[in-house]
């Protein structure tokens, strides 16, 4: 769609779009499987509507805006023709999830949302644009019903979209015309014609668009060629004699009604101000991050305006003069100063290459650490160093990467705002500092005094962006003082001053340190993985007796469901769905060998894209430096990139080949693992108090068999597999927000056998049940769950009107006081270990956390050292009713310390 700029004489504009229309078409536009949040609520719908209203609104630059709906009740054309639309076959789930969706985005935009009982969404747009017309106005009329080309005259154009909802084509009076054969007004009566076959209008047998307009034309209009009906030769006109009452009936139903009775007219429509901290949450919720950067980037006209930027009195000091600087604006006692870094960061190294710092009272110094004099540079290194000049930085791991790697040291960082803003917003996908700013300090990142001559700098460009580096610091100042008071608010000032803000360093640290790996050894086995795939291929094709592409869904569907007649799968868009759950489901129904060649090739195809990815990222020492993020996880738990350590499988023989190309590096004995066992099922005893479940944990026998025999009333030793696999289905599943219908799935029994299971589990443990039951009572009614050291995680969808959402927001609020605790214990366990390694001049180290486990390089010498401080540190990271208990292993590769 080409951009539109607003007309010259500044006309008032009214975009009318039809709701369920755009809607459905975006359902059917995106593939179902590819947007969906991470709870398993569908998306494509509210994602394409959403997307479209966008680019919508960016390109024709409206001043007024309404979304009309249909309504459920009958309309005038169920009456006068029963089987008005009774073609169409009964909406997904799955859409109609959705649509209370779209309802909060628009809210969330305030974009007024219309419908009114007994009439349709065109008709609310017939009415509005006519009115429009009469008062002035243009209209753009976005729709996929072709009924509403009736409308189109010089004031009224129709958007239609032809692709999805991503493409739309303009449909002004001449563009009709050259389409249909005839003008907008009689759009109508060649329609009637024609017929529609989603309103269940059948047309005249025979008779198509061009010999429609044909006869149009030749007589005129609809009651010319009524007149005219027995001249009409040959078999066209023998079927519109034949059915002509049909053809008056469609023209009467297909009428849109300019008349609807509205409590509202187009100029109350102007679009306004829209919601910055509702669409924050909302687009949380629905995890539409870059959907929420397009919306700031194009729609910049609609945010909150900012009322100023920010003010510096910057300097850049002589040689010599850093040190005077910084002594007199930089160390008062306890008073922050803001910290802006530039350079580049990652996988454990960087550099930088300027440094802004702004203080309260406005002065701010910028620099460049390699042209600084050796004088100033040490006055600059032993200011950073001092943890008892307070600072606040933006994403502070960076910058103590790139300060590393130049020999600086970063202490006393008081204040990471993104990480503030992650334990304030931690459904929050970005944390932007000019967003951020912008939504706390209602200010823009921008220069109140540019171009004041304050900064002598040769080159412009280099004087605006030292000026641009000291706002942003200036900015993380203020900021960090909104962000601690609303921290105070929300109780969490201790978790980012005891937990996060210390674990920043140690996170730091490791990256730096990163892990050894065998290149070699990732290079055999992609080469063994990559035999392995071939030959599934190969089976596949014996299976079937050709070649195909088995990356390829549309020729999976081809093969089985069209050639070999297999039952049918999951409907979709393309045909019917071959995703693993379903192909899974497929083999165990019926058995046929291409399946399970498919579910094997596909497997070790990831694997082997696994290792591929892996071979790349070995830095010069040999290593590979992950990086770890504080702020992805709404619970709180750690997550890496390049590579996801927690994307290496570890249930497969091959995904443990993986794990033996990490490797114990130059210098140091081996590698040792130590994770906690059990550790959810332990907060889950210890949160519920439930005595029976702590005492399975206290008995030192195994506990999935102890509770299994609780739960189904035998002796342990007569707990057989089977048993303890459904207790233990049912132990992690409670932990992890399980429903009936989940455990049913994963046991493979039924959901009414699923919920006599749980029924007898909450029988013998009926804390956790009360327990379970409270605590998403208690997070409707104060908005949030918390984790043991305070982590809250917001759920307004508690009490939302969609039922789905509900549901997914009980079970995240059964989940999250859990799963986030575990993170929580993790976290204290890995500071306490590192301080223990640094108080004890170990040099053994911390290079890994993945999940609930630490990977650690042991120094010769120190393994048993080490053990006993491992264990003890992690054990009373936290004290629990069900003590904490950790399993260690060690080796000469990930792998074999295994345990």
């Amino acid at each position: 769609m080409e951009m539109m700029a607003p007309t010259p004489d500044n006309t008032e504009r009214l975009l009318l779009l039809d709701g369920h229309s755009l809607a459905y078409r975006a359902f059917f536009a995106l593939p179902l499987e590819n947007f969906s949040t991470t709870d398993g609520q569908p998306t494509n719908a509210v994602y394409g509507f959403t997307s479209m209203l966008i680019n919508v609104l960016r390109d024709e630059q409206p001043t007024h805006i309404a979304v009309a709906f249909d309504r459920s009740e009958p309309t005038f054309r169920h009456e006068q023709y029963v089987e008005y639309k009774a073609g169409r076959s009964k909406a997904p789930d799955e859409f109609r999830s959705q649509v209370s969706l779209i309802f909060e985005v628009l809210d969330a935009l305030r974009i007024p949302r219309l419908s009114v009982a007994g009439y349709e969404a065109d008709d609310i747009i017939a009415t509005l644009s006519s009115q429009a017309s009469a008062q002035g106005m243009t209209t753009l009329v976005v729709t996929g019903d072709r009924d509403a080309f009736q409308l189109v005259n010089e004031h009224v154009t129709v958007l239609y979209p032809v692709r999805g909802v991503s493409e739309l084509t303009r449909y002004d009076p001449a563009a009709v015309a050259k389409k249909y054969g005839v003008p907008p007004e009689r759009y109508r009566e060649l329609a009637a014609l024609v017929g529609e076959s989603s309103d269940n209008l059948p047309g005249v047998p025979g008779v198509g668009p061009k010999t429609a307009a044909k006869w149009l034309t030749q007589y005129g209009d609809l009651n010319g060629l009524v007149a005219n009906v027995d001249q009409l030769k040959g078999k066209a006109g023998a079927s519109l004699r034949e059915h002509l009452a049909q053809v008056l009936r469609n023209h009467q139903i297909n009428r849109l009604d300019c008349e609807v009775p509205l409590e509202v007219g187009p100029r109350d429509l102007r679009l306004g101000q829209w919601d910055r901290d509702e669409i924050h949450t909302l687009f949380d919720s629905l995890q539409f991050r870059v959907l929420r950067e397009r919306l700031y980037a194009t729609l910049s006209a609609v945010e909150p305006e900012a009322e100023e930027g920010f003010e510096v009195e910057l300097t850049r000091p002589e040689p010599g003069t850093l040190g005077a600087w910084l002594a007199e604006h930089a160390s008062t006692p306890g008073e922050r100063v803001g910290m802006a870094v530039t350079g580049r960061w990652g996988r454990g190294t960087g550099e930088v290459t300027a440094i802004a710092l702004a203080t309260a009272r406005g002065p701010a110094v910028f620099v460049e650490p390699a042209e600084l004099a050796t004088d100033d540079e040490q006055a600059l290194a032993a200011w950073l160093a001092d943890p008892k000049r307070p600072k606040a930085v933006h994403e502070a791991k960076g910058p103590m990467l790139a300060l590393a790697a130049r020999g600086l040291s970063l202490e006393g960082v008081t204040s990471d705002t993104a990480l503030a803003a992650y334990l304030a917003l931690p459904g929050q996908r970005t944390f932007d500092l000019a967003d951020l700013v912008l939504r706390y300090l209602h200010k823009e990142l921008r220069d109140e005094a540019a171009g004041d001559g304050q900064l002598t700098i040769d080159g412009s460009a280099e004087a605006d962006a030292a000026r641009e580096l000291a706002v942003r610091a200036r900015a993380v100042l203020e900021l960090a003082g909104e962000l601690d008071r609303d921290l105070e608010r929300r109780g969490a000032v201790r978790l980012l001053h005891e937990v996060e803000l210390p674990l920043v360093g140690v996170l730091a640290e490791m990256e730096r340190a990163g892990i050894a790996v065998d290149t070699d050894h990732f290079a055999a086995l992609s080469a063994s993985l990559g035999g392995q795939v071939k030959e599934c291929e190969q089976r596949a094709h014996a299976a079937v007796g050709h070649e195909f592409n088995l990356g390829s869904p549309k020729q999976v569907q081809q093969v089985l469901f069209d050639e070999l007649g297999l039952p049918k799968t999951k409907r979709t868009k393309t045909g019917y769905t071959t995703d693993s759950e379903a192909l899974t489901g497929l083999l165990a129904k019926n058995g046929h060998p291409v399946l399970e060649h498919i579910l094997r090739w596909r497997e070790v195809a990831k694997l082997k894209s696994i290792v591929d990815s892996l071979i790349p990222m070995a830095a010069e020492d040999g290593r590979i430096h992950t990086t770890f993020n504080q702020m992805v996880a709404a619970t709180g738990r750690l997550s890496s990139t390049d590579p996801n350590l927690q994307n290496i499988p570890i249930r497969t023989a091959e995904g443990r080949q993986i794990r033996e190309g990490f490797v114990v590096g130059e210098g140091f004995a081996c590698l040792m693992t130590a994770d906690y066992s059990q550790i959810e099922l332990r907060i889950m005893a210890h949160l519920s108090g439930d005595e029976a479940l702590v005492e399975a944990f206290t008995s030192g026998a195994d506990f999935h068999t102890i509770t299994a025999a609780k739960v189904f009333g035998v002796p342990p030793d007569q707990v057989d597999p089977e048993l303890r696999a459904r207790i233990k289905a049912m132990n992690y599943g409670l932990a992890y927000g399980l429903s009936p219908f989940g455990l049913a799935a994963q046991l493979s029994i039924t959901p009414d056998e699923a919920r006599v299971l749980m029924d007898d589990y909450f029988e013998q443990f009926g804390g956790v049940r009360d327990y379970l039951q409270g605590v998403v009572e208690r997070a409707r009614r104060d908005g949030y769950t918390e984790t043991i050291l305070g982590r809250r995680r917001y759920l307004p969808d508690l009490t939302s009107d969609n039922r789905q959402r509900r549901e997914m927001a009980e079970r995240m609020a059964l989940n999250a006081p859990i799963q986030g605790s575990a993170a929580d214990i993790v976290k204290v366990a890995s500071l306490n270990v590192d301080r223990a390694l640094r108080e004890r001049g170990l040099t053994s180290r911390m290079l890994l956390q993945v999940h609930d486990e630490l990977v650690f390089e042991v120094a010769p010498g120190e393994l048993e050292e080490l053990q006993a401080l491992v264990r003890d540190q992690m054990t009373r990271a936290y004290d629990l009713r069900a003590p904490l208990e950790v399993s260690m292993g060690t080796g000469r590769t990930w792998q074999e310390a295994a345990h």
